[in-house]
């Protein structure tokens, strides 16, 4: 398990207010809308989520898996550090689930809250992985479940990932990275003998939306937060912003298929809170 040193307040402050920013930049709910949209159900199943249960969606961006889950009945509620993609999930079905701006790791909800606490490529993003697991459990109650939902190591946004590190700046100190939320052990490590483990399961997201590598990079470098973020930092760099352009277009023709497919590999992972 991670071990996060102690932070001053203010720094804290600071690093949750840069990031709530870089997720504001580009256009990401148009990433949720036309690519990870099909990912809120299939986390909405391996919750079991049913009517009348009291589920939270963490780090919900625009709230694709709170909505989902207010389909199936449920009384939902969609949290998220970034008031610019509530404001966009709100816009288009406000009065279907409550929307409340908070951060994973200090989550404004009492203890046991919720029959169901789930995450979809959302929590893997907080940097301090002790913490905000620590929140999920917390507000879950005992008995209930807990799912995450999140990108791989060594899947195709994992590999974006990897691609997009030697330009970005340097972690915050006691960081994690965001794709170990989609290794089994390490979310095992996390929880500890906190949640029973009911499920850890590698899957894929089949993406058919670009038509090249050229597409696929300026999409990402349009809409995307932290390759935005990225490229601003190296915009004064022309050597580095070649580079990684380059590194992009390698990513996509290394995983594309013959159909101009290529599959994002995911983790879902889901406990019964002890």
């Amino acid at each position: 398990m991670t071990t996060t040193p102690s932070t001053t307040p203010s720094a804290d402050r600071e690093l949750k207010s840069a990031h709530a920013a870089m997720w504001a930049l580009g256009d990401y709910p148009a990433i949720a809308a036309e690519i990870t949209l099909p990912l809120a159900p299939v986390l909405v199943d391996a919750c079991r989520v049913g009517s009348g249960q009291r589920v939270l969606d963490v780090a919900a961006g625009t709230g694709n898996a709170a909505l989902e889950a207010a389909r199936r009945g449920a009384v939902a509620t969609a949290s998220d550090l970034t008031p610019r993609l509530l404001d966009s999930g709100r816009e288009h079905a406000a009065d279907a689930v409550r929307w409340v701006e908070a951060d994973a790791e200090d989550l404004p909800f009492d203890d046991g809250e919720f029959d169901v606490v789930m995450s979809a490529i959302g929590v893997m993003f907080a940097p301090h992985h002790d913490r905000s697991s620590a929140e999920l459990v917390r507000v879950c109650r005992p008995g209930g479940t807990i799912g995450v939902l999140s990108w791989t190591p060594a899947g195709f946004v994992g590999q974006m990932f990897a691609a997009l590190k030697p330009y970005a700046a340097p972690p915050p100190p006691g960081a994690s990275p965001a794709p170990l939320w989609g290794d089994p052990a390490h979310v095992a490590a996390l929880f500890g003998d906190r949640v029973r483990l009911g499920e850890a399961q590698e899957r894929s997201l089949r993406v058919d939306r670009f038509d090249g590598p050229a597409a696929f990079r300026e999409y990402f470098k349009a809409n995307y937060g932290p390759t935005i973020a990225v490229y601003r930092r190296i915009g004064d760099d022309p050597e580095a912003v070649a580079a990684l352009d380059a590194a992009l277009d390698e990513l996509y023709l290394r995983n594309v298929a013959a159909d101009g497919s290529t599959d994002w590999g995911y983790l879902v992972w889901t406990g019964t809170r002890v």
